[in-house]
């Protein structure tokens, strides 16, 4: 075959194809790769792909194939960072990752996850997911537990999926909205950035609230 005969099916390759074959590998390398590391907004990608997915594919398919390698990329993922706790948590000298995740979590909140942990098991694992920042403090109540991979694994994989329906769904939201897809990206964006920022800021506007304010003037 020549290379005019090359690039004349190439021409004829539809671009929903081209897409699919460089998008879908790239949102489960950013997925997982943010299940590791916390510098991947990975809530607004899975969104923002949801919402291309739904204006330049086939519904449900398109939707439905970004919510399934997000759920398989975060799960692998966390599988992965959870293999490399329990590694510093069997060692003497602990590891670098074990060490990060216990920077990400604060003894507040680590102490609520493992009384939930004691409490309802591995079905804490499914909510941990959908609350923000509340992945990290129950993967490591689970680590200092010694709980086997395997069982951890069945509570994290419909985590995983309903953490990918979730943000699916904002993003079918914000594309049904909108009949331009960068207007359905954009919504989809603030919201999971709303949703991930809402408690944090919620919890510093009761900490400046009247009464804690009073308190402090008393104590000093």
């Amino acid at each position: 075959m020549t290379w005019r005969e090359l690039a004349a099916a190439a021409g004829q390759v539809p671009p929903e194809t081209t897409q699919q074959a460089v998008g879908y590998p790239a949102l489960f390398l950013l997925v997982a790769l943010g299940a590791l590391v916390p510098v991947i907004p990975t809530g607004a990608l899975v969104s923002s792909a949801a919402v291309v997915a739904f204006h330049h594919q086939s519904l449900p398919f398109g939707v439905l194939l970004v919510v399934a390698v997000s759920a398989v990329a975060a799960f692998t993922g966390d599988m992965a960072l959870y293999w490399l706790g329990r590694r510093g948590v069997r060692s003497r000298n602990g590891s670098r990752w074990l060490a990060e995740l216990r920077g990400r979590a604060t003894p507040e909140r680590l102490q609520q996850a493992q009384t939930r942990l004691d409490e309802h098991g591995v079905m804490v694992l499914v909510l941990s997911r959908l609350v923000p920042a509340g992945r990290i403090p129950v993967m490591l109540a689970c680590l200092l537990a010694q709980m086997p991979p395997r069982r951890f694994a069945r509570g994290d994989a419909p985590a995983c999926l309903a953490w990918a329906v979730t943000y699916g769904l904002i993003g079918i939201l914000g594309g049904s909205l909108f009949s331009e897809p960068w207007k359905g990206v954009a919504l989809a964006v603030g919201l999971t950035l709303l949703i991930s920022s809402g408690p944090a800021l919620w919890r510093r506007l009761r900490g400046r609230g009247p009464g804690r304010s009073r308190s402090r003037r008393t104590e000093d």
